[in-house]
């Protein structure tokens, strides 16, 4: 009896440590000027009077520690007002692709079972590359290509057109439509954001593991690093923690469910271009861990040179600014702000609203979320991302 009950208690306590989040701390343990950081709060709340966005959630990490953490507004406008609380959960849209699918993808580079450098027909079968007309030869497109987007894929797939043609859902009428789909310019040449480079990414992982993307990202990063509230396809018990995405035509609105069409309709949730869920306690998590070579209290999920080479943007597209499933210093990068440093600060944004950026010199992530298309898709964080990040970048004097 006296052994059952010592296991027990292990078992208790190593299920306490595993989930455990970062330690709070004051701004000024953390080396910030309380007076300073603490202007976020009316620049945030004046986007919420503008209606902007309905509320949102704000985490800072420096040195691996919570240095301030806080909600605003309300994470539901529809069909009733629920405020937001610092432990909603939301749809993070397209920050799942360095979240779950970029960190599982360098997770088998590192593994051995796959270079940057391969040819993605080698993993997915009729996988054409860019047919060069003038010579008439195909130039591959590679593994780095689609993590940096540079690989000449659309932006995006008519889902409509996709739906009807092959159902829904149907993952694999998506990666048919995107082996054979115009290639938009010669790999490495131009940088155009593309889904479908993501989308791919998670049927290369699919077909070397043998597992869906999320059951891989669950129970290799998630899991591993104690994020006990981040998963694809959340399950219904986890709904009232969820901030609600967009009104649907017939009165209901979408929640618990991926809020883009590809992910939803045609992969069912689990895409490589967008589906995670998650909530600020659980990124800082991970934030943490990639500011700390890949580690995070004593849980591994990459090695400290695989995270150097992700977080770097490769120099055969270095006018570019995307590394490994990141953004450094694209055109897309305005939410990294002016202040943080500005080549080696990498960071992602989600449609619904999400944010986070990560700057491995001062060490400082800064967490932001929203569910600005909700109830309509109508709001804007463009603005609100960049100022957010010069108050916590401004607020730093140690």
């Amino acid at each position: 009896m006296k052994r059952i009950l010592i296991s027990l208690i292990a078992i208790v306590t190593s299920a306490v440590l595993f989930s455990q989040p970062l330690q709070r701390v004051s701004p000024e343990k953390a080396g910030m000027d309380p007076n300073r950081l603490v202007r976020v709060d009316n620049i945030i709340n004046s986007s919420i009077e503008k209606g902007e966005i309905p509320g949102a959630v704000l985490a800072v990490v420096r040195d691996g520690k919570m240095a301030y953490i806080k909600s605003y507004g309300n994470k539901a406008l529809y069909p009733k007002i629920e405020k937001m609380e610092v432990n909603t959960i939301f749809d993070m849209a397209s920050v799942s692709k360095p979240v779950g699918t970029a960190i599982s993808i360098m997770q088998l580079v590192e593994q051995g079972k796959l270079r940057l450098s391969d040819n993605v027909a080698m993993y997915i079968e009729g996988f054409k590359g860019y047919l060069d007309t003038e010579t008439g030869k195909s130039i591959d497109i590679r593994i780095v290509d689609l993590l940096t987007h540079t690989s000449g894929l659309p932006p995006y797939a008519p889902a409509a057109e996709l739906v009807a043609k092959y159902g829904s859902p149907s993952p694999q009428g998506l990666i048919e439509y995107i082996a054979t789909c115009k290639r938009d310019f010669r790999p490495t040449t131009k940088f155009q954001y593309s889904c479908l480079n993501f989308i791919t990414l998670q049927n290369v992982l699919q077909n070397i593991t043998g597992v869906k993307l999320q059951d891989y990202t669950q129970k290799n990063v998630f899991d591993v690093l104690g994020m006990s509230h981040t998963t694809f396809n959340p399950k219904p018990e986890l709904y009232n923690m969820i901030a609600p995405t967009e009104k649907q035509k017939d009165g209901t609105v979408i929640l618990g469910l991926v809020h883009d069409p590809l992910a939803r309709l045609l992969n069912g949730g689990n895409s490589g271009n967008a589906g995670v869920f998650s909530n600020a306690d659980d990124l800082a998590i991970l934030a943490a861990a990639m500011m700390n070579g890949g580690e995070y209290n004593g849980k591994r999920v990459l090695g400290n040179l695989t995270v150097e080479t992700m977080t770097r943007v490769p120099a055969e597209v270095s006018a570019m600014g995307r590394s490994l499933g990141w953004d450094n210093y694209s055109s897309y990068a305005s939410n990294n702000g002016n202040l943080f440093h500005p080549t080696k600060t990498f960071s992602h944004t989600g449609y619904t609203g999400t944010s986070i950026v990560i700057d491995p010199v001062s060490k400082t992530a800064v967490i932001l979320l929203t569910n600005r298309v909700h109830p309509e898709d109508k709001g804007s964080v463009v603005r609100l991302r960049a100022l957010v990040a010069n108050v916590v970048a401004g607020s730093i004097v140690k």
